[in-house]
């Protein structure tokens, strides 16, 4: 038996009337019409499409800050701003400039103050300090770092990083220390400060192909230092293009963007497809679960691109009167469990919930056009598109052949890891894989030979599964999924099916070994709302009544607080390497423990009387 188990159980009663197949394709076929619009060789960039929707739209809102907000054409000019003050440091066309700075106007200006000089922006984890940081800017190549005055005290903490100019921009809000300040470039601070200045001349990108690299994002770094992906003029650009036709946006529409700049989410859909409309961002620092309806109800947002965990955020918050009471039309975003999406619609009212399935690095995507409850997209007619799910052993960790060596097709219902054909032809940009700074980090995401010799397919490291009509659902990562008494058990298949539980913020779960078994255990780490307990038997009843016997968590460690990425992605390096070893760690820890029904606080005792023996830290 598989883990579809646990997923057939929780989809039963959330269903939907099947939208039909022509539908669906209607609206991928001019996505994908959209995607095809601009060629690889056109010379065409970030800049020009800013310089023309400034020309277009001059005097309507491109950016709104903490009520201040910026046209489109004073975006421009800012760029403009930063541009020649870039150009006055030395920087030049193909040069890499990272940027570390906070959601703000000054995060845009800068960066496409270095599109127009065909400067390749590298966007850094402002949270970044030591080793990361320093793998950041030699990854990338910078020649030197845009960091705003709120993100000084990382490179501080990194004496290596000396060596790249610190060009400064001042933040009112979050004023440094003289010290820090001494670090930096303050010249520059000064310059893009200062008023108005002259347009770029075009001349200074003059030649670049949209399909030439414009920024570099890093993955979000679950399991280990994070990889910098390209993205082409080409790519980005597209990405807004097919978006605005999927949502319908228009100039009236207003985005709401609190997920981090330096992710790819907010980079470039966000940012992307309201360019593309000539639509507003409603730009914020950091995400507030107490300020986010506040928000969206002062300025009228529209779309809100979301991650799952934040919806989870906003549905712990007590129910408010109004809260139906906004101006909401559409969500995207990824992540989003059917339970999560189920009280979301009940609680703020039925609209459109683009759910789709991709990541940073991907030459492809699928996306839940229907609003089916629970699936991460839809793929209406397989040979209209380039993705495929192929067969994954989870024990042997490898993709099964056939008698010819080729990879197996998936079938309905079959879970199995999704890869993308990859189109390489110099007059077709979608379907491209554009890879990382890193030739053999690019080269370990590609599968040779999969349907034929010599084709190559990325390899996206995820398990999904597919229904009779088309539907895709998200299961695991490779590597998350685990086996248990000879059963497959994913992880996101057990969290997704426990995410409810009561007082619940967060939950993690994850395989760990155990000495004497094969496979490993599935153990949960729970984060509980502030002011809420766990409850022992309550949790064992929940499992006993959501997921087999089988995939149920053995261990169960209640955590003070999440290790989470900064883009709100949970980290399960350190928790698998802890284990359920008590001298790890200071949670409270729990054993799974049939005879009373309930969760009983780990002892050595509770641990024998289950057949388990102790943690050995060496066989994680």
């Amino acid at each position: 038996m598989s883990t579809t188990g646990i997923a057939n159980k929780q989809e039963q009663h959330l269903q939907s009337a099947v939208v039909p197949r022509e539908q669906t394709q209607q609206i991928l076929n001019r996505r994908a019409a959209a995607a095809g619009a601009i060629k690889p060789k056109d010379l065409y960039t970030l800049a020009d499409r800013l310089e023309t929707q400034a020309a277009s739209f001059g005097q309507r809102d491109f950016l709104i800050y903490k009520g201040r907000r910026y046209s489109y054409a004073e975006v421009d000019a800012r760029a403009c701003v930063f541009a020649h003050a870039l150009r006055n440091k030395g920087l030049q066309r193909g040069d890499v400039c990272a940027l570390a700075m906070e959601n703000r106007p000054e995060f845009f200006f800068a960066w496409f103050g270095m599109a127009k000089l065909g400067v390749v922006a590298a966007f850094i984890n402002h949270h970044a300090a030591g080793a990361p940081l320093l793998h950041a800017l030699q990854s990338t190549a910078a020649k030197a770092v845009v960091v705003g005055e709120e993100c000084l005290q990382p490179f501080a903490d990194t004496p290596e990083t000396a060596r790249y100019p610190l060009l400064l921009v001042r933040d009112e809000e979050t004023p440094a220390a003289e010290p820090l300040l001494r670090l930096t470039d303050r010249d520059f601070a000064d310059a893009v400060a200062g008023p108005g200045v002259s347009a770029v001349d075009p001349a200074w990108r003059a030649g670049i192909r949209a399909e030439e690299t414009m920024l570099l994002i890093f993955t979000s770094g679950t399991t280990g230092l994070p990889k910098a992906a390209r993205y082409s003029h080409m790519r980005w650009l597209s990405s807004g293009d097919v978006m605005q036709v999927t949502l319908d946006a228009t100039p009236d529409d207003v985005f709401y963007c609190c997920l981090p700049l330096y992710h790819g989410a907010a980079a470039t859909s966000v940012t992307s497809t309201a360019l593309k409309a000539g639509a507003s961002i409603v730009v914020r620092r950091k995400f507030s679960a107490s300020e986010f309806w506040v928000d969206v109800r002062s300025y009228q947002v529209s779309i809100f691109q979301y991650i799952g965990e934040i919806c989870r955020y906003l549905l712990n918050r007590p129910p408010q009167p109004d809260e139906r009471r906004h101006s909401l039309r559409c969500m995207l975003g990824a992540g989003l469990t059917p339970e999560t999406w189920q009280r979301w619609i009940e609680r703020f009212g039925n609209l459109p919930v683009f759910e789709g399935w991709g990541s940073t690095e991907a030459n492809c995507a699928i996306i839940n056009l229907d609003n089916r409850l629970g699936s991460c997209g839809r793929v209406p007619y397989w040979e209209k598109t380039n993705v495929r799910l192929i067969r994954y052993d989870s024990e042997n960790q490898c993709h099964p052949r056939d008698e010819q060596g080729f990879c197996i097709p998936c079938q309905p219902g079959e879970v199995g890891e999704a890869v993308a054909f990859i189109v390489d032809h110099p007059e077709i940009g979608a379907g491209r894989f554009e890879g990382y700074t890193c030739p053999k980090a690019t080269e370990s995401k590609i599968l040779r030979g999969v349907f034929q010799k010599g084709d190559a397919w990325w390899s996206s490291g995820d398990l999904l599964r597919y229904d009779e009509e088309g539907y895709c659902y998200f299961v695991d990562r490779i590597g998350d999924t685990f086996r248990w008494k000879s059963e497959n058990v994913s992880t996101q298949e057990v969290a997704d099916a426990l995410g409810d539980f009561p007082g619940l913020e967060l939950i993690n779960v994850y395989g760990v070994k155990v000495p004497g078994h094969e496979g490993r255990a599935g153990m949960a780490a729970l984060l509980m709302q502030p002011g809420q307990a766990f409850d022992p038997a309550a949790f064992y009843q929940l499992t006993s009544s959501r997921v087999p016997r089988y995939a149920a968590p053995v261990f169960v460690r209640v955590c003070a607080s999440a290790d989470m990425t900064s883009t709100f992605k949970l980290r399960k390096v350190d928790l698998q390497r802890q284990g359920y070893d008590p001298r790890q760690f200071d949670d409270p820890l729990f054993i799974r423990d049939e005879a009373s029904a309930s969760y009983q606080p780990y002892s050595p005792e509770v641990l024998a009387a289950n057949g388990l023996a102790p943690f050995a830290s060496e066989s994680c």
